[in-house]
């Protein structure tokens, strides 16, 4: 191909590179100029253009491109091949499904030519109907014949890149208890799992709970009839010779593995039994969040083999969010002995929009403005430092606390919302922070004492990894308190939504604090709230 300026008189038939936009209209790049589009340019004073033209054994983008995505799809089911255009063709699945590809076949077209490209989802990923699975785009505007010869030849086996239909319909579920296993943690695994399940098509067909016992595992194994059996156990599976590795063992099946790489989901265990495919479940599976099972899962469903080797590959790729409410969070380090630290997070980088253009943070509060009165409450409780989160150019702001012994941190991307601060917040934590307390700075009846209120109850309490405040009728406010399991997931919020999320996937370590009165929810963001609150208080 050749590319380049030339002469408008030597331009026509050329493919035009560049969209211009003229008076007499808009040529956009691609356009192969005939006379009429030469006459435009000349009329408005173009004397050359920037052109692409074939030479002999080129081959333009859009057929090069439909014949290297036939060529890849071939035989292949359950994908639809789109018609050419700007030199894309795009491979979309017809149904839900696993995806496999030679990765070593993709690699090897993209050799080829680089003006000859394909781009695909990863391999085992899961995909929904219409998804965009594959896409081969030609680079420039026409590719030697002899290169999509090439790519043709490579791709001419079947396998290169298939689709997988989630075929297999139903499951059981075999959950383990042990003296004391709260019922609850067994209705909440079956959930989750069945919600799982259905997210794959598949019905959850039968549930069985059993002794958290060898014999019994065994046993309800050897009585399963689905092609697929899902084993939750009480108690984490810490060994192959563990209980419920064992009790497939015990019902004459197989042991393909145990364990792998992935995290969370580490205490995997796969084999079958009389040709039923097992898989004991990680204890993060109560958590409807991703972890390694659901990859295995996925494949099961889809009909993929899956060998101890495929497991172990899985590597590269399986550090996965952290699920906070497993037993053991990988981010949970060892604290120096004695009370640990606790933080406080004073949010105050909000815009304060609804107050019709008066800052809600200043207006004052027994002589001072809120903002400061909410920090000196927070400054005066047991919690070691008090950050105090503020918008960019809120020089008001910082001189409302001038003389208060707090930390102001600057958070430049305030605008996002509640999450943006609570990023900053805690990335700004030290080593060794045992908790955080979320807290609202325009809350004028949360006192040090509701501060210690929460610190007393996490200290006192070892499940208590959330500590909420509530009103004296029961209603859920702030501030909140968060051990350090959750920092992670505080890391990655996003949005205005704060820690609702959080709040909900960790209801098992919650613990509700009663503050007095309407203390724990009475925030004043509007002139409307300020009237009433002064109303009732005199303040």
């Amino acid at each position: 191909m050749i590319f380049g300026a030339v002469p408008l008189d030597q331009a026509e038939g050329g493919i035009l590179a560049h969209s211009l936009t003229l008076k007499g209209g808009r040529l956009r790049k691609g356009t192969r100029l005939d006379q009429a589009a030469l006459e435009l340019l000349a009329a408005e004073g173009h004397e050359e253009v920037t052109v692409a033209r074939l030479e002999d054994g080129d081959l333009d983008e859009d057929r090069a491109a439909a014949r290297i995505a036939a060529a890849l799809a071939g035989r292949a089911e359950h994908l639809h091949v789109t018609e050419p255009f700007t030199g894309r063709v795009n491979l979309e699945a017809t149904r839900p499904g696993v995806i496999t590809l030679d990765r070593g076949l993709v690699d090897a077209l993209n050799a080829i030519d680089p003006g000859i490209t394909l781009a695909t989802v990863p391999a085992f990923a899961r995909v929904a109907e219409t998804s965009l699975v594959a896409t081969v785009k030609i680079i420039p505007y026409a590719v030697p014949e002899a290169a999509v010869a090439r790519a043709e030849a490579l791709l001419g086996n079947a396998g290169t890149i298939a689709l997988h239909p989630l075929t297999l319909r139903e499951a059981e579920l075999i959950l383990t208890r042990t003296p004391g296993f709260a019922q609850k943690l067994l209705d909440k695994g079956r959930r989750t799992v069945e919600a799982r399940l259905n997210g794959l098509g598949v019905a959850l067909s039968g549930v069985r709970t059993v002794d958290h016992t060898t014999e019994a595992v065994g046993a309800a194994l050897k009585d399963s009839s689905a092609p697929l059996v899902l084993v939750l156990g009480a108690s984490a599976t810490s060994d192959a010779a563990d209980v419920c590795p064992a009790g497939l063992v015990a019902a004459g099946g197989r042991l393909e593995r145990f364990g792998m790489p992935v995290d969370p989901g580490n205490l995997l265990f796969l084999g079958d039994v009389d040709g039923r495919a097992v898989l004991g479940l990680p204890g993060c599976a109560r958590s409807p969040a991703l972890n390694g099972a659901d990859w295995v899962l996925e494949r099961l469903v889809a009909r993929v083999p899956v060998t101890s080797g495929d497991i172990a590959a899985m590597g590269v790729g399986g550090l996965l969010k952290e699920i906070p409410v497993r037993p053991q969070p990988r981010a949970v380090r060892p604290l120096p002995e004695g009370p640990a630290p606790v933080d406080i997070i004073l949010l105050a980088a909000g815009s304060a929009r609804r107050m019709g253009g008066a800052d809600k943070l200043l207006e004052p509060v027994d002589g001072a403005p809120l903002l400061r009165l909410a920090a000196e409450q927070a400054v005066a409780s047991g919690a070691r430092r008090v950050l105090v989160m503020l918008p960019p150019d809120a020089s008001e702001r910082a001189a409302a606390l001038r003389g208060v012994d707090v930390d102001l941190v600057e958070v430049p991307d305030a605008a996002e919302g509640m999450a943006a601060s609570l990023r900053r917040g805690v990335a700004g934590l030290a080593p060794d922070t045992g908790a955080v307390i979320v807290a609202l700075a325009d809350m004028p009846e949360v006192t040090a004492h509701a501060y210690d209120a929460l610190i007393s109850t996490w200290r006192d309490d070892s499940g208590a990894e959330i500590c909420r405040a509530t009103s004296g009728q029961g209603a859920p406010g702030h501030p909140v308190l968060f051990g350090r399991r959750f920092f992670e997931s505080l890391r990655e919020l996003k949005g205005d939504r704060g820690a609702r999320d959080i709040l909900r996937e960790g209801e098992s370590y919650l613990r509700d604090v009663v503050l007095p009165g309407e203390a724990a929810v009475c925030d004043l963001d509007t002139p409307e709230a300020w009237a009433a609150f002064r109303a009732r208080t005199g303040r």
